[in-house]
């Protein structure tokens, strides 16, 4: 389980290297694109991208890269998940739930309403971990992946919220 010691940081020449060494199960490759890759894609981005390092201690742990771009003509690339790699030996300990309830707080501090993420079905894919956490699809399929939704009321407290028991 996750330590109190978990901290999320911004990606910098002191830890890139290590970022991206980072890697998920073999089985999830398929699913997920490197880190390398989505930070070239931050780089990119840089007035929408929003990539982070989960740390809990010492440890690196994950990566996750989320997307603000509240004028982009796709409802679902307005404030969303891009990314998340949780490393091969470090899955089940909720570190990927932390990291997501990370980014909902920051889409809520930057005002938004709604969180999406992207997801392409299959048996080792992320979907079935999104929908645990309250994203639900919303029928939309873009480029073969699916899109989930989760409300953020501004409420403390409320569903889709970090106190939330989903996040």
């Amino acid at each position: 389980m996750t330590s109190n010691a978990l901290r999320i940081e911004e990606v910098t020449a002191e830890n890139v290297t290590a970022a991206c060494r980072l890697t998920v199960a073999p089985q999830q490759e398929a699913y997920v694109a490197p880190v390398a890759v989505s930070l070239a894609e931050a780089y990119a981005n840089q007035e929408t991208a929003w990539p982070r390092l989960l740390y809990d201690g010492q440890q690196l742990v994950a990566f996750v890269m989320a997307g603000f771009d509240p004028d982009s003509p796709l409802d679902f690339f307005r404030c969303g998940i891009w990314r998340l790699n949780v490393a091969a030996d470090q899955q089940r300990r909720g570190y990927g739930r932390y990291a997501v309830s990370v980014v909902a707080a920051e889409a809520r501090r930057r005002g938004q309403g709604r969180l999406t993420v992207l997801w392409v079905p299959g048996e080792h894919g992320p979907e079935q971990f999104y929908r645990r956490l309250g994203f639900r699809p919303t029928g939309e399929v873009f480029h073969g992946q699916h899109v989930g939704e989760l409300s953020l009321p501004d409420q403390a407290g409320g569903v889709g919220s970090v106190t939330d028991r989903t996040l």
